[in-house]
């Protein structure tokens, strides 16, 4: 029962703007789920969902769209963000990663290893990473998915 109603939680995300746990479980019990907040509060943290912005200011849940690696490989590429991302901004459908002097290229691996499907291509020089996010109306998504790795 779990998966499946964490699978209609991402379904649910993906094609609604649920800016509250409240929100997501009305629609959840709508959907015939049994669920209370704190339910609702463990599946958000299982499936690392996060609240991403929206146009109008307002922020909504979103869903972390990337290949899951094998976990050391995952850990080490976060680290690299971790430690070595300076600033995150964004321009139109680009995303620009400011990074420690010398690490714009592992800056830009990391991002790629993590197959992040929003990004189309990145492209490294010494202390800055240029991606592309397909649709521009994704791109804080992104970032604010980035930032939240770097905590």
């Amino acid at each position: 029962m779990k998966e499946k109603r964490q699978k209609r939680i991402i379904d649910l995300i993906e094609n609604n703007q649920i800016e509250t746990q409240e929100e997501l479980a009305n629609l959840l019990i709508q959907d015939g789920f049994a669920v209370t907040q704190a339910t609702v509060s463990r599946d958000i943290k299982e499936l690392n969902l996060f609240k991403a912005p929206l146009k109008d200011g307002r922020q909504a849940y979103a869903v972390a769209k990337h290949i899951e690696l094998e976990t050391s490989a995952k850990e080490k590429y976060i680290r690299v963000l971790q430690d070595n991302i300076v600033s995150l901004d964004t321009a139109g459908n680009l995303l620009v990663i400011k990074t420690a002097s010398g690490m714009g290229m592992a800056v830009g691996t990391a991002v790629d290893a993590l197959e992040i499907k929003e990004i189309i291509g990145c492209v490294a020089g010494d202390d800055t990473v240029m991606c592309a996010v397909k649709n521009a109306d994704r791109t804080e998504e992104v970032r604010f998915y980035l930032e939240h790795l770097k905590k």
